[in-house]
C-alpha cells in the first residue's frame, strides 16, 4: 500500500493547475473590464504590451560586480574552510557579506557616474 508520498505530486501538479488557472481568470475579468469600460483596441493593446526594461550598462556594471564579489567570497571560503578548518558555514556568511560590499560599491560607483 502506498502511503503519503503519493500524495506530493498530486497535490504538487493540482497546486501549479489552480495558480495557472486562478492567473487566466483574473486576466479575462481585467480584460472584460476594460472593455466594459469602453476603450478601444488600441488602448488595450497598449496596455497590455510588455516592455522590457533596455539594458544600461549600469545594470550590466551592477551584475558583473555582485558576481564578482560573491565568486570572491567563495574563493576565500574554501581557502579558510580547507586552511584553517572553518566549518561550512562560514561560506554563505562570506558570500551574503561580500555580495552586500559589491552592492555598496556599485552604488558609489553609480553616483559618481550619474554626477559626471
Amino acid at each position: 500500500m502506498q502511503g503519503p508520498e503519493i500524495l506530493i505530486p498530486i497535490i504538487f501538479f493540482l497546486s501549479i493547475a489552480a495558480i495557472l488557472g486562478a492567473l487566466i481568470l483574473t486576466r479575462h475579468k481585467e480584460r472584460m473590464t476594460i472593455i466594459d469600460k469602453g476603450m478601444n483596441p488600441a488602448e488595450l493593446k497598449a496596455l497590455y504590451e510588455r516592455h522590457w526594461k533596455a539594458s544600461s550598462p549600469l545594470s550590466s556594471l551592477k551584475w558583473g560586480i555582485l558576481f564578482f564579489c560573491v565568486g570572491l567570497a567563495l574563493i576565500i571560503g574554501v581557502w579558510l574552510r580547507d586552511q584553517f578548518f572553518f566549518n561550512d558555514g562560514i561560506i554563505p556568511g562570506l558570500m551574503a557579506v561580500l555580495g552586500g560590499a559589491g552592492l555598496v560599491l556599485f552604488y558609489f560607483v553609480a553616483s559618481k557616474k550619474q554626477q559626471a
